[in-house]
């Protein structure tokens, strides 16, 4: 991955939109009492990134979101729950884009859902339990509707910005 001046700007700046997106859903109150619920605002910026300037540059904003949220306003065990469901969501989102002709907010419902499912995974295998699988209605119904929600102002973000990065 090349980078010039001007890619390497617009990929600090969709990082640091990332973290302001992801300090502010942290300061809002949960609107229910089933862990693992969020809007997901920081994956607009990954969104945006993964459309305007390509896959590669859109894993590292995710990576280094899930990274620096965790060092400064996470733990560890955060942080396995996020990375794991960043690289599920993540990978989807890319094939998704990359073989098919599918709508910005389908390839971003199904990254909320895949979140939510690799978050599920990771919990098991630390929590060495099938318990959390109780949770997975849940969190696929909260995915969707974030998922919705993320991509609709993804789409109108990219549709909307433009980037000279030549």
């Amino acid at each position: 991955m090349k980078l010039n001046l001007k890619k390497m700007t617009a990929l600090a700046i969709t990082v640091s939109i990332a973290l302001i997106l992801s300090f502010i859903e942290s300061r809002i109150p949960a609107f229910v009492a089933i862990p693992g619920i969020k809007v997901g605002l920081a994956n607009i910026a990954v969104i945006f990134t993964l459309y305007k300037l390509g896959a590669k540059e859109a894993a590292l904003v995710s990576v280094l979101r899930v990274i620096l949220v965790s060092l400064l306003f996470g733990s560890p065990v955060s942080f396995i729950y996020s990375l794991t469901g960043a690289i599920l969501s993540f990978t989807v989102m890319i094939l998704l884009k990359r073989f098919t002709s599918l709508a910005t907010v389908t390839v971003s419902v199904s990254g909320g859902v895949m979140h939510n499912i690799g978050q599920i995974i990771a919990a098991s295998f630390m929590l060495s339990t099938n318990v959390v699988l109780y949770y997975l209605p849940f969190l696929l119904l909260s995915g969707t509707i974030a998922g919705i929600v993320i991509g609709v102002a993804s789409a109108l973000i990219v549709k909307r910005v433009k980037l000279d990065i030549g």
